[in-house]
């Protein structure tokens, strides 16, 4: 029972949250600082997952066959390749030290 306790409470905290985010006034969306923010907080929140999905491994650094993925996805960007080149490229490097690292 403990599950569907948990459930409940999470999908009135999202309800809380979205309502929240409703009820903001629209001045306070219209503000410089605000729209830049909010422009922003999106990169940031990816690059930051994908920096933790590509370089943590249970609270702990590590650098393998992801990293020379990422590295090479980040090359072919600077490269101005194609987002789907970026993402084959990405794909086959690191498909590619796997297989040769082991």
């Amino acid at each position: 029972m403990n599950v569907w306790i948990a459930i409940g409470v999470t999908a009135v905290g999202c309800y809380l949250v979205k309502f929240l985010g409703l009820s903001v006034p629209a001045g306070a969306l219209e503000r410089p600082a605000v729209k830049r923010l909010a422009a922003l907080l999106p990169i940031a929140l990816l690059a930051a997952l994908t920096a933790e999905q590509a370089f943590g491994d249970g609270g702990r650094l590590t650098l393998d066959a992801r990293a020379l993925g990422v590295g090479a996805a980040g090359l072919a960007l600077l490269l101005r390749a194609p987002f789907l080149v970026v993402i084959g490229v990405a794909v086959a490097v690191t498909a590619g030290a796997r297989a040769f690292l082991g």
